[in-house]
């Protein structure tokens, strides 16, 4: 048979009561570490008149880790990537890495949440963080004057707007035709609105509830928040206002919770009645509880909100639920166990001892400068200048008296030399056993006195490496808190929003996305210098640039131009810059292959200036030839016209021969001589 609401709040009474022991127990510890950060050590009291000097040894080794923590876990625009974990969820991933780190976690409230939750962890053992989706009833009242119709119609659409006044007036408005009448509105409005926005936050210690048998949050049969509310909260929250009217308000005083608030926030809250209702406060039970409520045999996770009072009229939500939206962050765990160890329980001790040899090397250092006289009575005529001695002040003595006689000094040994050994001494057990120094800390070495450099480096490494752990055992506990994160922004955000990622508007749709998906918190380098995680990043770097040169970006076996991305982006980091993409673009590699096949299509130019000599040097070779050919050519003709010249002028002189021989003959014949012989051309007889 199903439990009823009053078996169930009557059950769920009994473990708040376990838990509220549990917390009582655990708020002493928690407030004496409190005082000793803030420097108040009630269990150390200094007498009157004596020194009241406190060491500050608790804050001071608080305060030079927790800048290196935060800043390798939260120095990165990175500081959780999302990984698949299952077919097609590649895409989600990515785009969910990018929208939570960018978008949801600066918008919930995430850095601060973890900060605080860190100094939670080294100073209480345990910083808590929750997460929850902020959704509330904002009422805002406005003034509008100077309105023109068309603009108050505008102003009062929506079911949300109510007017509460309205005035109008009328003005002669400046138009093309000259001046107008116009009627103006002045208008008072309430908006009413509902918001809603994921949120994360540390839990104040002395509100959180968990069952003293628990060793992990998850596994606790009861876990949640008890605090104070004011009425008008609860009814922003969606609350009836009429049942929360009827809940008591809280008056009687919560021991040993109220006494560890008021430590905390270092004040005490003096109490005060309020007349008006809305701001009464009271008992406010967020609850997260295992219980067969159904009689199935199987205890179900159940979310229980109660205010006043754990009673089953003061229930106002009961429903199931899949997670409990808590996470645990500590910075030394210890096995089987849900508390850890803080840097205080490693201090404390330590912090006693020298406060009190502080305390007696000054009261030592005090009587040395302000001795005390001794002084014979009835020798001095004027007691006063000895036991309250001004400067130039004169001691007068009776007459007879010896000056010597009559004042003088209790001797106080110097031994205030011998505590500075101790307290160097106490200062090297606190960075043994926290591993925190100034080196280590991330100061450089070589800036360290009195020791050597290599003493130096060997200091800061061991030192880094208790960091290093601490560093890894919160990002352990902030893994939950991502994916708790993650499951929140895929539950309500019920349409797709968009917003501007790597300097592009995109638009993000969560409802698709696995919210299984396993997240990974990035923890940088380490939590050395910045120096040392700089050189890390550079040689890292050199070396893909060999692998690169000698394999090329495409299926190299030992770096792809992400892996390349990643490293400077990680030297980015270490040199104290928040984002890389100012500085750098991330790879694409379908455009890295397309850009290679298209230069292997383009022509290789040194080939290409080849082919062109070549073909240079085979023009000038066929120039070369077709001059000679036609230099012969000339020759040939020359020649040629050298011989017809010859032959026309031998032809000429042949018959200038014959016209002389004929005119020689026609001379003989007429006048009768003899007869010449003939002559053959050529030399030869006829």
């Amino acid at each position: 048979m199903a439990m009823s609401d009053e078996e169930m709040s009557k059950l769920v009474n009994g473990l708040v009561k376990d838990c509220e022991s549990y917390r009582g127990q655990l708020s002493k510890d928690r407030q004496t570490a409190t005082e000793y950060y803030d420097g108040v050590m009630k269990d150390v009291e200094a007498p009157v008149g004596r020194s009241q000097v406190i060491s500050r040894d608790v804050r001071t080794t608080i305060k030079k880790v927790l800048p290196s923590i935060i800043r390798t876990i939260l120095g990165s625009d990175k500081i959780v990537e999302y990984q698949p974990v299952g077919p097609g969820d590649e895409p989600g991933a990515e785009q969910s890495t990018d929208y939570i780190n960018n978008i949801v976690f600066p918008e919930s409230n995430g850095y601060k949440a973890v900060k605080d939750a860190v100094n939670d962890a080294l100073k209480l053992r345990n910083g808590v963080i929750r997460w929850w989706y902020d959704k509330k009833i904002v009422v805002s009242v406005s003034k509008h004057t100077g309105l023109s119709e068309d603009a108050v119609v505008q102003l009062v659409s929506g079911d949300d707007i109510t007017v509460l006044e309205q005035t109008q007036t009328i003005e002669m408005i400046d138009t093309p035709e000259g001046p107008q009448p116009q009627t103006m509105y002045d208008v008072k409005i309430r908006r009413r609105k509902e918001l809603g926005r994921t949120r994360l936050g540390a839990v104040p210690p002395e509100e959180f509830l968990i069952h003293p048998d628990a060793i992990d949050i998850d596994e606790s049969p009861i876990t949640g928040i008890n605090k104070r509310l004011r009425r008008s909260d609860l009814v922003a929250l969606g609350y009836d206002r009429a049942m929360i009217d009827d809940i008591p308000a809280a008056t009687e005083s919560n021991g040993d919770k109220d006494a560890e608030e008021s430590t905390r926030r270092r004040y005490v809250e003096a109490e005060s009645e309020t007349s008006a209702k809305a701001m009464q406060e009271v008992e406010y039970y967020e609850l997260y509880v295992r219980i067969d409520a159904d009689d199935d045999g199987i205890a179900e996770l159940r979310r229980q909100v109660y205010a006043g009072g754990i009673k089953a009229k003061y229930l106002l939500e009961d429903e199931e639920c899949d997670e409990v939206p808590f996470a645990d962050i500590v910075s030394e765990d210890r096995p089987h166990e849900r508390e850890g160890t803080s840097i205080t329980d490693d201090t404390k001790d330590l912090q006693k001892i020298k406060t009190v040899l502080l305390r007696q090397t000054l009261d030592n250092l005090y009587w040395q400068n302000m001795q005390q006289p001794i002084v014979q009575e009835g020798t001095i005529e004027n007691p006063e200048s000895v036991l309250n001695p001004k400067f130039g002040q004169p001691i007068r003595v009776s007459n007879g008296t010896s000056v010597a006689d009559a004042v003088g000094f209790s001797t106080v040994p110097f031994v205030a030399q011998q505590s500075f050994g101790m307290l160097t001494y106490l200062d090297n057990e606190i960075t043994d056993r926290t591993g925190i120094s100034d080196a280590s800390s991330g100061m450089a070495a070589d800036a360290l006195q009195n020791i050597t450099a290599k003493a130096s480096a060997m200091i800061e490494q061991a030192g880094i490496g208790q960091t290093e752990l601490m560093v890894s055992t919160i990002a352990n506990g902030l893994k939950k808190v991502f994916k708790g994160l993650l499951r929140l922004t895929i539950k309500h955000q019920d349409k797709p929003r968009v917003v501007r990622l790597r300097d592009e508007w995109v638009e993000v749709d969560p409802r698709y996305w696995n919210a299984e998906m396993d997240a990974t918190v990035n923890t940088g380098l380490g939590a050395g210098t910045r120096e040392r995680d700089m050189i890390v990043t550079q040689v890292v770097i050199a070396l893909q640039k060999e692998l690169l040169s000698a394999f090329g970006p495409i299926d190299n076996p030992y770096v792809t131009p992400d892996n390349l991305y990643n490293a400077i982006s990680k030297h980015v980091e270490a040199s104290g810059l928040k984002s890389t993409d100012m500085y750098f673009s991330k790879p694409n590699i379908d455009e890295i292959k397309a850009k290679i096949a298209e230069k292997a299509q383009q022509p290789d130019p040194e080939a290409e200036k080849a082919k062109a000599d070549i073909a240079l040097q085979q023009q000038k070779i066929a120039a070369d030839a077709a001059n000679d050919q036609r230099k012969m050519e000339i020759d040939r003709e020359l020649e040629l016209e050298k011989i017809n010249s010859n032959t026309e002028l031998k032809r000429y002189q042949i018959d200038q021969e014959i016209a002389l021989q004929v005119r020689q003959n026609t001379a003989e014949m007429m006048l009768g001589g003899p007869r010449m012989p003939a002559v053959h051309i050529g030399g030869q007889p006829g």
